[in-house]
């Protein structure tokens, strides 16, 4: 957001704005990557000077379009906004604002977030100025130069823990239906206390929504570094200074107007997974292993209610997070992300359609030292009584996992594979899949990977991972080599012992 920001600013000449203008955009290769993260920017004055400026970027749930991760091209993904003048000087202008309402499926939502946008900018704005007068500043530039350099310093200590070498790294992510998977390649340079990232190799940008802008490569980029070697830095530009990017135009990594983008996730999420796994070999303590929860999934219902209005929702869940050298990976995380699952009841209250379930997965966790989280299984269904939609009822999928599962580092094991399936049978998870009433969508997402040897996993912990139901007796016997009493659930030391010795020597 820091850099898609700072481009937007140079748009125009400082001397241009006034108090009371806000501005507009959800251009994703100015910003955060594609069409629903809608902008909204403000300059702060103090005392009639240009101090700083404030911006909120909010992922809007409907922005039109086609809602399917195969469209062709962005024209197809909704509504492009531009930079615009949304307040000219604190004067609304109402043309933009109906130009976004007439263009999306939700109008009284999305211009209500936009409104929460613009509120939210202006408590800001109102904070930086009480924070102004109470300390006697004139404006930021002395603090904020402190704080960044310091920042930066901070950082660059850490990475110089690291020894100067290139690490280099792959992931392949797998794409649509009859399509060659996406490998990115990672080359990572350690240079002192300098990072330059180089994602040349990677594959050329595809033809659907999974293309990723610079910006949002960038960011996980920056991620992956910042949870490494700053986790408790504060968050400001000294932390990337140190950090240098380079992807080539046209890869999957730094697309190419006018890509498709909506689904840029499906891709850009893997790219901390991937840094994670070139750097494990010189920092196997500040990575983890791969996660279920990347990339997030995002499934988007949309249709008509029985009274024939307009319904629109993205449910966001996660699956497991990988696992650490020192603890097992958290359950149903969205990673890198750091998102939350949407609450079934919101999900309820705003859609016609019934949650049957949701629950872990028993043993989709990878076995390792440390266990990988467990993933999750969501059942859905199209009502069929007076409450019944107009069908179709619409779904959208934008996930990963269901080839190629999260894998373990150190020994650990892979996580279990996510799926998609339409009373009982294996659907698309790319494109767009049309529901009718009394359909059962089953959607499980993926588990984490394991860390180190399952074979040196505390007993202790295995017994207790059974009495929870998060691993079965099977697998503690077959992955970790564990054997317990089927009636008392406790561990035979003994029997353990020797099925571990044999294990080994297999």
């Amino acid at each position: 957001m820091a850099l898609g920001i700072k481009n937007l600013v140079t748009k125009l000449p400082l001397e241009t704005y006034k108090p009371g203008d806000v501005f507009i955009t959800n251009d994703p290769w100015a910003l955060a990557g594609h069409l629903n993260d809608v902008c909204v920017m403000s300059p702060i004055f103090y005392k009639n000077k240009l101090v700083a400026f404030t911006a909120c970027v909010f992922h809007h749930s409907d922005i039109g379009g086609r809602v399917s991760s195969d469209n062709h091209d962005v024209f197809e993904e909704g509504i492009f906004i531009p930079l615009v003048k949304l307040y000219d000087g604190g004067v609304l202008n109402q043309s933009v604002m109906e130009l976004i309402r007439w263009n999306v499926r939700t109008p009284d939502e999305v211009v209500g977030d936009i409104r929460s946008q613009i509120a939210a900018n202006h408590v800001c704005a109102e904070k930086i100025g009480q924070m102004l007068k109470e300390n006697n500043l004139e404006n930021l530039d002395d603090l904020a130069d402190q704080i960044i350099s310091r920042t930066e310093k901070s950082m660059r200590e850490e990475i110089e823990k690291i020894p100067d070498g290139l690490y280099r790294a792959e992931g392949i992510i797998e794409q649509m239906k009859g399509q060659q998977d996406v490998v990115i390649k990672a080359a990572v340079e350690v240079k002192g206390s300098d990072i330059t990232v180089d994602l040349d190799g990677s594959s050329p940008q595809v033809n659907w929504g999974g293309n990723v802008v610079y910006n949002f490569t960038y960011a996980y980029v920056f991620m992956a570094m910042k949870s490494m070697f700053g986790p408790d830095i504060p968050n400001n530009d000294g932390c990337a200074r140190p950090v240098k990017l380079k992807a080539p135009e046209g890869t999957v990594v730094h697309c190419k107007f006018p890509a498709a983008v909506a689904a840029r996730l499906v891709i850009g999420h893997f790219i901390t997974e991937i840094i994670y796994r070139a750097l494990s070999g010189v920092a196997p303590n500040k990575v983890i292993a791969a996660s279920g929860g990347t990339p997030a999934q995002m499934n988007v219902f949309y249709g008509r209610k029985n009274d024939a209005r307009p319904w629109h929702s993205v449910i966001i869940r996660g699956g497991g997070m990988g696992a650490s050298s020192m603890s097992d990976g958290n359950y149903v995380y969205i990673f890198p992300a750091n998102g939350a699952n949407t609450p079934i009841e919101i999900f309820e209250s705003d859609t016609p359609l019934i949650v049957e379930r949701r629950e872990l997965l028993m043993d989709s966790g990878g076995p390792g030292k440390m266990k990988g989280g467990l993933g999750q299984r969501e059942v859905f269904k199209i009502p069929d009584d007076k409450y019944a939609p107009i069908p179709p009822v619409n779904l959208g999928i934008q996930a990963g996992r269901h080839v190629h599962p999260p894998e373990g580092l150190f020994g650990g094991k892979p996580g279990a594979k996510a799926q998609f399936l339409v009373n009982g049978v294996s659907g698309n998870p790319f494109g767009l899949t049309q529901l009718k009433p009394g359909d059962i969508v089953t959607i499980d997402a993926a588990g984490g990977g394991g860390h180190g040897n399952p074979l040196e996993r505390d007993p202790e912990m295995v017994e207790s991972d059974m009495l929870e139901g998060y691993v079965s007796i099977d697998s503690a016997k077959k992955d970790y080599g564990v054997v317990t009493d089927p009636k008392t659930m406790k561990v035979d030391e003994e029997a353990t012992r020797k099925l571990r010795e044999g294990l080994r020597k297999a």
